[in-house]
Order: structure tokens, then C-alpha cells, then sequence
């Protein structure tokens, strides 16, 4: 758990840069009362900016001065960016080689340096914080404290803004999202429950909370670009699980039902990660009563999103 001082000190940090996003009720057919929690208009399109801005902040100018360095498939690669060109440093980004073009496009924009490598390679460089041969401050877009206490951020804002409710649904891609908000969300709302949500082809977090530890699956990639992953990252079983309620794996023809009606009822695009939770909520898993989804970011490739609204599940 992020100490909650911690997460205020973050909110301190990063305030002058950050969206404080909106918080609305979707009208949805749905066992629940369905409020989201809309990253995806952050500048960068995604929560991502939060916790790359409190960690470069964070940051002293003798740990920044050989710029900063970290691995992405996109979202967390625009946030670092971002944070390096404010702070007037360079930023390496090492991506795995399918990661979608629109979010490369983006870093570059802000300056950014892509170093494309098969996904193996990218998720070594998670496991070890580091590529070899590139030097910097590794921010990790995971397993960083200063990261997940921005991420933590939106914990405070849905405890400021809603009075009351039952669950919260959170996308989980390495787990450093859910447990930001987890920690902000238990120590003020202890009774709320905290729903982990994943794509069925990806759900490391599910499988270990069904078998009781950490164990791997079968790995396959698909439009939710953002979320699930291979395996767990080394530190994240022993901070997930304690603060997690439950984890659920989503088909993805309901992700991509969910991003329509986002698109539909919301006027939102959200990219599939972003679309993850309101899936989830959508089929039950987070229960009944007042359930907030996390809409994490809406960075997706304009032919994919084409094809979701089309129908069609990418």
C-alpha cells in the first residue's frame, strides 16, 4: 500500500499540470449505477501523466541530469516525455516493436527517443529497470512508489467528488494504476471494493488470485494494448493482493461493446484498456450499488477504433 501522505504530497506535485478529470454518470443497462472516471482526457490522453509527472518531479537535477529512460507500449512513454521536455531533459523510451504507431507518433512529438524491441526484450527491461547501453533515471511505469502515488491521485479525487460508493473498477496492465488508486481508496473508504479487471487473453492477476500465487498463463495480444500482460511483475503480487478484492477477465468482444458505448452514450473514446472497466461493470463482476470505472486513457489507432464502431471486435 502508498502511504497516503505520500499520495497527497504527489497530488501537491503534479497539480498545476494535470487534469483534475471529470467524474459523470453513463446511462448504461447495467446491474449497477455506472459512474466514470475519465483519464482519457488528460493532455496526454491518458492517466499516464500523473505518475511520470510525480516521479520526474520528485526527482533531483543530479538523478535527472543524464535525462530519464523507461519502457512502454505507449501510454506511460507520452506521460515520461512529457515530464522530460518540462524538465528540459532527454527521454528514452523503450517499446515493444507492435506497440501502436498513434502512441509513438505522440512521444516523438514530445521529443521523446523510441528504441523498439521484441516484446521479450521490452519486458526484461520492466524486470531488470534498465536497457542495456541506455543511461538516465529508469522511471518504471510499474513498480515505482512516486508513480503509483501520482496514480493514487485519482483515488483522492473520487473520495473528493463522490460521497459515497461501493466499488471501483480499475484496469490492470502491470497493477501500478489499480494500486495507486487501491491505497488512496481503502484508507479512506475502507468498505469500498476494488476490482482489478483484465481481457480474457492476458489475466496473469486472475489466475494467480484463483490459484493463490503468482502463476503463469498463456499470453495472447489483442486491441487492449494498455492492460494484462504475461505474468506478474516481481513486486506486484505481494502489493496487489492484499488491496484487491477481486480480478475478473473480460472477453474482448465485450471490451470492444464497451467502447461503443462509450462512444454512443458518452460522446468518449477510450482505447480498450480504457474501455476495460465499464466492460466489467457492465456484465456484473463489480456487483450491484454505486460502481466507478476507470476510463484510463483514450489513445487508440484511428483504423481499429473504426472497426469497433463498425461492429467488429478488432
Amino acid at each position: 500500500m502508498i502511504p497516503l501522505d505520500e499520495i497527497r504530497r504527489a497530488q501537491e506535485r503534479i497539480a498545476d499540470a494535470v487534469a483534475r478529470t471529470p467524474l459523470l454518470r453513463l446511462d448504461a443497462e447495467a446491474p449497477c449505477e455506472v459512474w466514470v472516471k475519465l483519464e482519457c482526457l488528460q493532455p496526454i490522453g491518458s492517466f499516464k501523466l500523473r505518475g511520470a509527472l510525480s516521479a520526474v518531479r520528485a526527482a533531483s537535477r543530479a538523478e535527472l541530469v543524464g535525462g530519464v529512460v523507461t519502457a512502454s507500449a505507449g501510454n506511460m512513454a507520452q506521460g515520461v516525455a512529457w515530464a522530460a521536455r518540462e524538465a528540459g531533459v532527454r527521454a528514452r523510451i523503450v517499446a515493444p516493436e507492435n506497440a501502436p504507431r498513434t502512441k509513438l507518433d505522440a512521444v516523438e512529438r514530445l521529443g521523446g527517443e523510441v528504441i523498439a524491441v521484441p516484446h521479450e526484450v521490452w519486458w526484461q527491461t520492466m524486470v531488470d529497470r534498465g536497457y542495456p547501453g541506455v543511461d538516465g533515471l529508469f522511471v518504471h511505469p510499474v513498480e515505482d512508489d512516486a508513480v503509483m502515488a501520482g496514480n493514487g491521485t485519482i483515488g483522492l479525487e473520487l473520495c473528493e467528488e463522490l460521497e459515497a460508493f461501493d466499488a471501483v473498477v480499475v484496469p490492470w496492465g502491470g497493477g501500478g494504476l489499480t494500486t495507486g488508486i487501491a491505497s488512496a481508496v481503502k484508507a479512506l473508504r475502507p468498505g469500498t471494493r476494488v476490482v482489478a479487471a483484465e481481457p480474457d487473453t492476458a489475466a496473469p492477476l486472475a489466475a494467480s488470485l484463483a490459484a493463490g500465487g503468482p502463476v503463469e498463463i498463456d499470453y495472447r495480444p489483442s486491441f487492449v494494448d494498455g492492460a494484462g500482460g504475461r505474468a506478474l511483475l516481481p513486486t506486484m503480487w505481494d502489493r496487489s493482493h492484499g488491496l484487491v478484492d477481486a480480478a475478473v477477465a473480460v472477453p474482448l468482444d465485450e471490451i470492444a461493446a464497451a467502447t461503443r458505448l462509450l462512444a454512443a452514450r458518452g460522446r468518449v473514446v477510450a482505447e480498450g484498456a480504457g474501455a476495460l472497466a465499464l466492460a466489467a461493470a457492465l456484465r456484473g463482476d463489480a456487483g450491484e450499488g454505486r460502481v466507478v470505472c476507470i476510463v484510463s486513457g483514450g489513445n487508440i489507432d484511428g483504423a481499429v477504433l473504426a472497426r469497433i464502431l463498425a461492429g467488429a471486435t478488432p
